[in-house]
């Protein structure tokens, strides 16, 4: 089960990263939001996918 759990979150890191990439944001704003996805792992993926995914771009525009 704990396996399952952590292939889990591999995935879901991996998805916000490539939708941060896939952002019309500066270079800088997709490194600082990637690098903080992955730093933060399961808090950081769930704050992205709940929260961030709609308020990023007015961020770092």
């Amino acid at each position: 089960m704990a396996t399952l759990i952590y292939i889990v979150g591999i995935v879901l890191a991996v998805l916000a990263v490539l939708d941060i990439f896939k952002k019309p944001i500066s270079p800088v704003g997709k490194l600082i939001s990637a690098v903080l996805v992955l730093l933060t792992s399961w808090i950081g993926v769930a704050v992205y996918f709940l929260y961030a995914k709609d308020h990023l771009v007015e961020w770092f525009k």
